[in-house]
């Protein structure tokens, strides 16, 4: 009698062999986002920077003061610190945000130091400083430093804008000298509008700053305003007075090597 054959059942096929291309898959997916997210960090980063930057910009100007931004982020002004050169062993990023410190205006400095230099033409409202959206400006009134409708500087008036210009110059600015004048109309021999009144002003002082104080010619710059950037209400005497001047614009700093003036 012949044995019984022995069946041998047929293993089942594997179902489960699509977990691999998937997880395979899910790992690649995992890698492709942790790119995209840390590439999104980096340009976080990188705009948090350049925020920094321009809001450390205008906030030497004076626009505003330290504190903290729309998105939250603190500044702090880098100035205010003792020591104003960055190490040699900084990183590449920290050079680069040390070098704009150093080019960036500290007003405050720089208004402590005309206001000592000028203490009595400050007080008797000859010398006014402000900032502007355009930067900082030192206005010489037409009181103490020209006759009504004249352009030759008073005497004694040199002297007042040669102790301007030292100090400017600590600073290696760069400036715009311009002049304006209040709306009531003038004709005379020597001048046929303030146009012409306000031009002559700015040269005046700019002759003086750069023949008698030896201002850098190349970063100086003359504009006639006449009587349309006015500053006050042409309608009062006050307001009129105020407007006839000429301002010495601060346009931009110039960094300078350590050491040198």
């Amino acid at each position: 009698m012949r044995p019984m054959r022995q069946r041998h059942s047929e293993e089942p096929a594997n179902r489960d062999r699509w977990l691999l291309s998937y997880s395979d898959f899910i790992t690649l997916l995992f890698a492709f986002f942790v790119v995209l997210f840390a590439s999104s960090y980096r340009d976080k980063q990188t705009v948090k920077k350049l925020s920094q930057a321009i809001h450390i910009g205008f906030q030497q100007m004076g626009a505003f003061s330290g504190g903290q931004s729309s998105n939250g982020v603190a500044y702090t002004n880098p100035l205010s610190t003792t020591s104003r050169s960055a190490p040699q062993s900084q990183n590449a990023d920290t050079g680069n945000d040390d070098a704009l410190a150093a080019s960036s205006l500290d007003v405050a400095q720089l208004q402590q130091q005309l206001e000592s230099a000028m203490g009595q033409e400050v007080r008797n409202h000859e010398v006014v400083m402000r900032v502007t959206a355009e930067g900082f400006v030192v206005s010489l009134n037409e009181l103490g430093f020209f006759d009504s409708g004249k352009a030759d500087l008073l005497p004694g008036a040199a002297n007042k804008v040669e102790r301007i210009a030292k100090v400017l110059s600590l600073h290696n600015l760069e400036l715009r000298v311009e002049g304006n004048s209040d709306d009531q109309p003038i004709h005379t021999p020597e001048f046929r509008s303030n146009w012409e009144l306000s031009t002559a002003r700015a040269m005046a002082v700019m002759q003086l700053l750069v023949d008698d104080s030896g201002f850098d010619p190349r970063k100086i710059s003359v504009l006639g305003y006449g009587q349309y950037r006015p500053i006050a209400d042409n309608a009062t005497p006050e307001g009129r007075r105020m407007n006839r001047r000429v301002d010495l614009v601060v346009v931009s700093t110039t960094p300078t090597q350590p050491g040198l003036q």
